[in-house]
């Protein structure tokens, strides 16, 4: 075994024993390296190896931290049912929790979100979910929520709604009106739509390099792609999501309840 692969066993063994605590700051380089009894290069080198496990964070300027565990986000497929049950309550009742409160088991007050609307047209892709022509226009809502204490967000959203079955409530036009309370169900709730059943799609792969970025991935881990579809009870697709999830912070639990013989 090479010497960075005995350091990073090493330092490795330290964090999962617990020696080493989440958000604790490693000694300077040159500290390591003399207590190692190696060359700088060579414990920057292990140092490398423990960042692309996602043990340890290196921040520029500042130091090497042993990672803190980052949030975890439990997706089920109990929570459309939940989201339909909020649908018709009162907004007071609605504003006191969402569906990523639902996931993470965190408060309103922990979460950061940011929303932006814009305009789209559907490609041979959504047109054929939806059922509409290509060119069809839609509206394309982003989202991103954080925890107040992390920087990456859970996940990354682009939701598609067909614009003209929207337009009647000029309210779901406008990204200013998120967080919407009760979210896309009590919305299309507004335009009088019930939705029937939600369609859940899953695959994974290596992130890109703009959502590894942005997720705050670190190398060799993936992510889930989920494609959400909505058909209300007319049989009519009314929403499309697109969900980009990091490997290593989502669990997808899935429980189907079996008739008895």
């Amino acid at each position: 075994m090479a010497k960075y692969e005995q350091i990073a066993d090493a330092l490795r063994q330290s964090i999962r024993a617990g020696q080493l605590q989440p958000g604790e700051r490693l000694p300077a380089e040159d500290k390591l390296a003399a207590q190692y009894r190696t060359s700088v290069p060579t414990l920057q080198r292990a140092l490398s190896e423990l960042a692309a496990e996602g043990l340890i964070d290196k921040r520029h300027g500042v130091g090497t931290f042993v990672r803190k565990p980052r949030q975890r986000v439990e997706r089920n497929n109990a929570r459309h049912q939940w989201e339909k049950d909020r649908a018709r309550q009162s907004e007071a009742e609605r504003q006191k929790t969402g569906s990523t409160e639902h996931d993470t088991g965190l408060e309103v007050t922990d979460l950061a979100f940011r929303a932006e609307y814009r305009d789209a047209e559907a490609n041979e892709d959504l047109a054929s979910v939806f059922g509409v022509p290509v060119g069809t226009r839609l509206l394309e809502r982003i989202y991103r929520t954080n925890s107040v204490d992390e920087e990456a967000p859970f996940a990354l959203v682009h939701s598609y709604l067909v614009h003209e079955v929207v337009a009647g409530n000029p309210d779901l036009l406008n990204a200013a009106n998120e967080p919407w309370p009760g979210g896309t169900q009590n919305q299309l709730h507004t335009v009088g739509i019930e939705l029937d059943r939600i369609e859940e799609r899953i695959t994974a792969r290596p992130p890109t390099v703009e959502e590894a970025e942005e997720l705050g991935i670190k190398k060799g881990v993936s992510v889930f792609l989920l494609r959400k579809i909505s058909t209300d009870i007319d049989d009519r697709v009314v929403e499309v999501s697109d969900v980009t999830l990091s490997g290593d912070r989502t669990e997808l639990v899935f429980t189907t309840p079996l008739k008895r013989w």
